[in-house]
Order: C-alpha cells, then structure tokens, then sequence
C-alpha cells in the first residue's frame, strides 16, 4: 500500500509539473486574461492605473429609459478601467451647462457630454477645455463636436439615419409619414426628420409635441391621425413613445405602420408581435461604454479614434426578423 501511494504521489507532482510547463506560456496569458475577465465582471478593475475621475453629462429628461442603457455601458466601461464614473442630467440646455462647469470645478480628469442644444453648451465646453479637461461629445452634435474642440464624438450621424429611415419607408411602399418630434430645439431631432424626409419618396410632415406629458403626446399622435387618413407610417424619435403611437393609432382607428429611432425591451416585443414595423438603432450601451473607455485611452496611452470623424454606432435597422435574437440583450439592458 505504501509503494501504491508513492507512485500515485509521483503521478500528481509530475501532472502539476505539466500543468505548470503549459502555463508558462500562452497558457498562462490566457489565464491571466481570464482572471481579469473574472475580476471586471465581479466589480474590479483590470487595469492598475490611477483612479480617474470622469463626469457624463447628458440633456435627458427624468425617466428616459434610453440613458438607463447609455449608464449601463459607461458604467461597465468605469469598472474595467478603474474609473470613477459621475452621471448628471437636464433636459434644460442652461442646467446642463451649469452641471458642466460643476464637473469642471471639481476637477474631473474627463468629461462626456450630449450637445441636443449646442448653442448653449458652447461656453461651458469651451471652459472645460481651458482647465486642461479632455472632452468627448456622445449621442448629439457631431456637426459641432469637433468647432467646440472635444476630442471626438461617439455616436450615430442623425442626418444618415434619418436617411435609412426615409429609404425603409420607400422600400415598404409608404407614401404619406409623420415625424413626431419630442423634444422642441433638439438639433438632431430635426436631422432625423429631414434626413428622412430627403430620401423617402412620399411626402412627410413633424408633428411637435411635449415630450415630458405621455398623455398629451397620445391625444396629439391620435388626433392627427383622426384628421388626415391618408397617413400610412408614424416615426417616432425614441423608443418610450413608439408605443404610445400605438395606443393612439389603435385610438384612432387608423391603419398606419408605426416605426421608431432607439431600441429598448418594449420596442423588441412590439416588433415580435407585429405592433410596430422597424426601429432604427444607435446602440446606446455602446455609445456610453466606447466614451468611457475612449477617455481611459486617452488618458494612458494619449489614443484617440475617428481621426478627427465622429465614431459611428449606428443607424442599423431592427426589424421582426432580428427583433428576437436582440431582445435577450433588450432584457438585460445592453441594447
């Protein structure tokens, strides 16, 4: 019994000698990889640099689901890079500037920020960059990302998607379209519209309504579509609205295509079951995430993406057909 403990002994030591052999090389780095894998998902950093600080500041209403998910990337990009993330919201162009110059004072290492009104940002921008703070725009104001002097913008050129949303409506045969815009003196707001309207072979009216009051935007969708039947296709400019079009055409009685920009679980669903036609999306877990760690780059290793272009995450049209294999992600809020 002794000599059969000795081999087995001499078995284990030579089997651990082996599996240490394996590890010295590319076996080991893809356990290293893989401990880091383990630690990012667990809430720890996989990286050993400083603790920066960056500061997002976007012009999103109160309940806007679509910022949940841009949070979800950024905040997934803030453990992997050991950063820490401060998030701060107004859909009042003043407010958001003041929030601005409050990141700028407590001197944050980087700030990320929405230009839906870039005429009012413009200053606040202006002041980061004089305290030496690297600035990425995100989501709205490519156009004028670049004037301001931030190091890039991650998002989608509004005016393309508007385009791929007026070649859809064409390739479905619709002829007449409203744009219901939610957010009044939102620039990329009236992009989509006319970019769609530029390229849609039918004619195509904005509708402007009062985003904050779902109510009012029901009653508004539904009485225009009381009052002009002719109107086959509804777009919608985010994802919470596309199904209080719904409720309004059913209201209505109309038999319009009701289409929308963003994605979220409730879009997925609506698309599944035939309640809504397309959705364009811009991948907004991306668009938090890729600012996050773009700045993270920057900040290490002084890289920079887009060679001077904004970074692109979208348009990509979501129909029925794809809705299913994304709406695993819709549910846990990456897409």
């Amino acid at each position: 019994m002794a000599r059969f403990r000795t081999w087995v002994s001499i078995a284990v030591a030579g089997a651990l000698g082996l599996t240490l052999a394996g590890c010295s090389s590319t076996g080991g780095k893809r356990a290293e990889d893989a401990r880091k894998a383990a630690r990012s998902a667990s809430g720890e950093a996989a990286v050993n640099t400083p603790r920066w600080t960056v500061a997002m500041i976007t012009h999103s209403g109160d309940g806007d689901t679509f910022w949940d998910i841009v949070q979800s990337g950024a905040k997934q990009a803030a453990v992997k890079d050991n950063i820490n993330f401060l998030y701060s919201h107004s859909d009042q162009a003043n407010q958001q500037a003041q929030l601005v110059d409050a990141a700028v004072d407590k001197k944050v290492d980087g700030i990320i920020v929405t230009l839906a009104k870039p005429d009012a940002m413009k200053a606040a921008v202006a002041r980061a960059e004089k305290a030496g703070i690297p600035v990425i725009t995100v989501n709205s104001g490519s156009e004028e990302s670049r004037k301001f002097g931030a190091l890039t913008h991650i998002g989608q050129d509004e005016t393309v998607a508007g385009e791929a949303v007026g070649e859809e409506l064409t390739k479905r045969g619709r002829k007449k379209a409203l744009c219901v815009l939610h957010e009044q003196g939102n620039v990329g707001h009236e992009q989509r519209c006319a970019g769609a309207r530029s390229k849609f072979d039918g004619t195509m009216e904005n509708l402007y309504v009062q985003g904050t009051n779902m109510p009012d935007v029901q009653s508004a969708i539904e009485a225009k579509l009381q009052s002009d039947k002719s109107i086959d296709a509804v777009v919608t400019l985010g994802a919470p609205f596309a199904a209080t079009a719904v409720k309004a055409k059913k209201d209505a009685g109309s038999k319009a295509e009701i289409d929308t920009f963003d994605l979220n679980e409730q879009v997925a669903t609506g698309l599944e079951g035939g309640d809504l036609g397309f959705a364009v999306d811009q991948q907004p877990y991306l668009q938090g995430y890729e600012a996050v760690d773009l700045l993270w780059l920057y900040k290490y290793n002084a890289d920079m993406l887009g060679g001077g272009k904004p970074v692109l995450t979208g348009p990509q049209i979501v129909t029925k057909d794809q809705a299913a294999k994304l709406e695993q992600y819709t549910r846990r809020g990456t897409r």
